[in-house]
């Protein structure tokens, strides 16, 4: 893995830079595994725009990801690790005995050629998946389940990783990226190992023709639009909003509580994770 910076050749160039993807194996994904992808515009069934400053972008096709890894007791061949355009991490094209072909999220490590098992009698090894009850205290993972059965849920991002801190009968505890210490019930599945990718956070785009290759359209502040687009808007010549920074739906953006004080799933949370303004805790 490696950043390549750019010669100020141009404006655009000067401040530009892209990721080499030494990494990848494969030159063309398994037409197999693809599926069509619509663009929604960032706007939902009634026409209606619920995610701003969407639009346009590269066209896509959609990688079938195994995130249930179900394929159990069979011995699964990495063939290739592929780039994903729908992801931030890479991909990894498995071959199973039987002949048939997945993609999974490719870990840091994993390499052509290498053996992955799943299920309960698998080992707790690079790429392997099976259930948090098997995985010993303090190794990292990702790809995590919610529910037993429902496939990974968290921690799927590049770079990411998981910690399994302690173990009860029948529930263990997971500190995930965020800060964040959940309980998570020890049925549930997660594969060993770090997501790979890890200087996608290093990329600079450099222009804004390279976020429009990605979909994505200019974004204009909400003390910018008018009253009826933004509770921030309005207002004679240049204002500051007349209020706290929120969302077009009125949510705080400078850190305010926006969790549901009766929410299910606050008794398995053990700690909140950290504000923004704090940053990160390392695992």
């Amino acid at each position: 893995m490696a950043i390549r910076i750019y010669k100020p050749t141009s404006a655009g160039r000067r401040n530009a830079s892209v990721n080499l993807r030494e990494e990848l194996t494969g030159d063309a994904p398994t037409k197999s595994l693809l599926r069509p992808l619509r663009k929604t515009g960032g706007r939902n069934h009634h026409g209606v725009i619920t995610s701003g400053f969407r639009g346009g972008g590269a066209m896509r096709l959609y990688r079938l990801i195994d995130f249930k890894r179900n394929k159990d007791g069979s011995e699964g061949t990495v063939a290739t690790i592929e780039y994903d355009p729908n992801r931030t991490c890479n991909i990894a094209l498995i071959k199973y005995a039987d002949g048939e072909k997945r993609y999974i999220l490719a870990p840091v490590g994993l390499k052509a050629g290498q053996k992955v098992y799943s299920g309960d009698d698998a080992e707790p090894r690079l790429g392997n998946c099976l259930p948090l009850s098997r995985i010993p205290s303090g190794m990292s993972i990702h790809n995590i389940e919610l529910i037993p059965g429902g496939g990974g849920k968290m921690v799927r991002t590049a770079g990411g990783s998981a910690k399994l801190m302690a173990k009860e009968e029948k529930t263990v505890h997971l500190l995930l990226p965020s800060g964040e210490m959940r309980i998570v019930s020890s049925a549930c599945r997660a594969t060993i190992g770090q997501l790979g990718n890890l200087d996608h956070q290093n990329v600079r785009l450099g222009k804004a023709g390279r976020k429009r290759h990605m979909g994505r359209r200019p974004h204009v502040r909400g003390v910018a639009q008018n009253p009826v687009a933004h509770p921030m808007g309005g207002g004679e010549g240049r204002s500051g909003g007349g209020r706290h920074p929120c969302s077009p739906t009125g949510k705080p953006a400078k850190g305010g509580r926006t969790r549901k004080k009766r929410k299910a799933s606050n008794k398995l949370i053990i700690r909140r994770r950290k504000s923004r303004r704090y940053g990160q805790v390392k695992l």
